[in-house]
């Protein structure tokens, strides 16, 4: 994965970059990335793929928990790989390695992010408006994503961590989420991941400081 620079996010980065709303900060990055492997990402990706390989063979169709239905696939397979690299890549100390397929949960439509960002940034947005001559935050930010990875031929994917797979759980958030927009014919990945803290703790967030948590070893089945 090679991280790719886009002008359109810089003024969202920057006013999420540490944003203080009375008693809490909220912290907020988009970034891009293409689908094109670096040495290291090539070495993991086959990894992974002889990993998940292994772990279909074990399992049966009859088993409740099987993955068959949406691992079998080799699009979904590669899929999840780039998922897992691109977290590689924004959290550089942790290891992703063991991370359960079941984690990334596939959106239905754009809706669904639209009402987590209205639901979680509301008082964001209005400080937004406010500097920016009344405009929206939400509108801002799906224009930039479209400029970047045209956001309505995207597949959509929400991580959602559990205590062993969290790179923030040691910062304390009150809330915290992570999406990922994924464009396979342009082969390119855009994440947006914002966590909000008291000021009473500290944080971290955007460095990619790591959790204790013992690995997970299970790939379990994917909404990919």
């Amino acid at each position: 994965m090679k991280f790719l620079e886009y002008t359109p996010f810089d003024s969202i980065n920057l006013f999420l970059e540490q944003l203080n709303l009375g008693d809490c900060t909220i912290r907020g990055n988009l970034e891009a990335f293409s689908c094109k492997h670096t040495a290291t990402d090539r070495r993991l990706s086959i990894s992974l793929e002889h990993e998940i390989l292994d772990y279909l063979g074990k399992s049966t169709d009859s088993d409740p928990s099987s993955p068959v239905e949406h691992l079998s696939s080799r699009s979904s397979r590669k899929t999840l790989i780039y998922l897992v690299l691109t977290l590689g890549h924004i959290y550089p100390d942790y290891d992703f390695s063991a991370v359960r397929a079941h984690l990334f949960f596939q959106e239905e439509e754009l809706e669904s992010f639209n009402q987590m960002v209205d639901t979680y940034l509301s008082d964001a947005s209005r400080q937004w408006a406010a500097t920016n001559e009344g405009s929206s935050l939400l509108d801002s930010m799906t224009k930039a994503i479209d400029e970047v990875i045209k956001i309505r031929e995207c597949d959509i994917y929400r991580y959602n961590p559990d205590s062993d797979a969290d790179p923030v759980l040691e910062k304390g958030p009150i809330w915290s989420f992570n999406y990922y927009f994924y464009n396979r014919k342009l082969k390119r990945v855009v994440s947006f991941r914002c966590y909000c803290t008291s000021k009473l703790s500290g944080d971290d967030f955007l460095t990619g400081v790591v959790s204790d948590g013992e690995e997970e070893d299970a790939l379990i089945d994917m909404d990919i």
